[in-house]
């Protein structure tokens, strides 16, 4: 057995054996991790506002505190708000149950000629077999809403306390990570965290500039419609419809046309025309102007980063994938060199004539002219044996066709002299009779008239 042999397999064994527990502790860290990636996100999304206040000669720490205590007062209170209207509307909606349910049954007992009772149907419902297991199952469902909200409150928590450090500790974290690269890589890094930090920054406040439009102009429409807790819609669909993407239009207007349908269906079918109408004109007029100089990426860049994004990471890769699209894009614009364009029509789109083939019609006209031409040409080589069978020929007879046949000729003949020399005689006949008179001038290089 060779030397190397024994220390190689046990080199295989050993990266084999290396990359497993790799593998097993990325997948027992992929939960920290993403909440780490969410943290370093909203670190950047409030570093202006702490590095603005910083600037006044306030502590990074306590910028950073005041900042996510604003943040929390504000989540608290709308929270609080759309806890207190979905609870008045549940309260409500098993208050109006009973007679929702006498109707329900009066239009069956009308239209089927059955006798059903409300009060039968409330004691099958209670004694049946499915509202037994369904409680059951609720009971037990119970300890994994418990279990799954504690969850989510720790992951909150993780998520803040990360994010408070990154905020509060930037500076000391950017001297950190430059410390092991060498100055011109500094360079890069410190570029591109400063263009992650404007776009980052710029998306949050883009998107709260059309919250804010967006909830202003739903609060005058349902509050003209009179329908209830018009100020918790209108910041429902605010928020919900910018910082959801895609999809969140459509959640946000789901909630105001179900309240407004409990007023009045056609109440909910005007809502529902407000939205479309309003999403057209935000993406058409208000979006573009808005984020032209925060997030300025193509909508269809953007709905496929959307995707992507919740591919791999899900719900949260869906919210922080448009500004991590738009810091790459904005990096790649910083480095790749672009080039002016040229001054050429098929950049708009047009097409110019011939690069693209002859069209039909060009292709008709072409193939009609050589025909045009082609029928001339067989008519001028037609015409030239006609004269000269019926004129003169070159180096032979002259007036040799100028009777037929069997036929006479009735008129003189003068006939100069041909170009090979000889003399042309103008009465020759075949077969007939001549009756005319062919005066035949000397030969040479003079004019020669021909009489027939």
């Amino acid at each position: 057995m060779p030397r190397w042999l024994p220390r190689a397999m046990v080199l295989a064994l050993a990266l084999v054996a290396v990359f497993q527990l790799g593998s097993w502790a990325f997948h027992q860290l992929i939960g920290l991790l993403i909440n780490i990636l969410i943290a370093f996100f909203l670190a950047l999304a409030i570093e202006p506002a702490v590095s603005r206040m910083a600037a006044f000669g306030m502590r990074r720490g306590l910028a950073t505190f005041l900042v996510f205590l604003g943040l929390l007062i504000v989540s608290a209170g709308f929270i609080t708000l759309m806890g207190s209207m979905l609870a008045g509307q549940i309260i409500k909606m098993i208050e109006d149950f009973p007679d929702y349910l006498d109707s329900v049954i009066n239009w069956v007992n009308a239209h089927f000629q059955t006798d059903l009772k409300r009060v039968d149907i409330q004691e099958g419902l209670l004694h049946s077999d499915w509202l037994r297991k369904y409680v059951q199952n609720s009971a037990t469902g119970v300890l994994d809403v418990s279990t799954q909200v504690l969850g989510g409150l720790f992951q909150l928590l993780t998520i803040g306390l990360f994010s408070f450090y990154f905020a509060a500790d930037g500076p000391r974290l950017r001297r950190a990570l430059c410390s092991v690269l060498p100055p011109a890589r500094q360079a890069e890094v410190l570029r591109a965290w400063e263009i992650a930090v404007d776009k980052t920054g710029g998306y949050i406040y883009s998107r709260g500039l059309m919250a804010l439009i967006s909830g202003v102009a739903h609060y005058i429409l349902l509050q003209a419609l009179g329908i209830p807790y018009a100020p918790v819609l209108a910041v429902w669909v605010g928020l919900v419809s910018q910082f959801i993407p895609t999809i969140g239009t459509y959640l946000a207007g789901a909630l105001p046309m179900l309240i407004a349908f409990t007023v009045d269906p056609w109440y909910a079918l005007w809502v529902l025309i407000f939205v479309v109408v309003y999403q057209q004109f935000e993406n058409y007029m208000l979006q573009p102007k808005l984020t032209a100089k925060t997030v300025d990426i193509h909508p269809a860049v953007a709905f496929g980063s959307v995707i992507a994004g919740t591919a791999l990471l899900g719900a949260v890769g869906a919210l922080i994938s448009i500004p991590a699209v738009a810091t790459l894009q904005a990096f790649l614009g910083a480095y790749v060199k672009r080039y002016a364009v040229t001054d050429d029509p098929r950049v708009h789109g047009h097409r110019v004539r011939g690069t693209g083939g002859p069209g039909l019609r060009a292709r008709v006209g072409r193939l009609w002219g050589q025909r045009v031409g082609e029928a001339e040409r067989a008519v001028g080589d037609s015409g030239g044996a006609v004269g000269s069978d019926g004129m003169a020929d070159s180096g032979g007879v002259a007036g040799s066709g100028s009777a037929g046949s069997g036929g006479a000729t009735s008129g003189p003949a003068d006939s100069g002299p041909t170009s090979s020399g000889s003399t042309g005689s103008g009465l020759t006949d075949s077969g007939g009779q001549n009756s005319g008179r062919a005066d035949s001038g000397p030969t040479g290089s003079g004019p020669a008239d021909l009489d027939s």
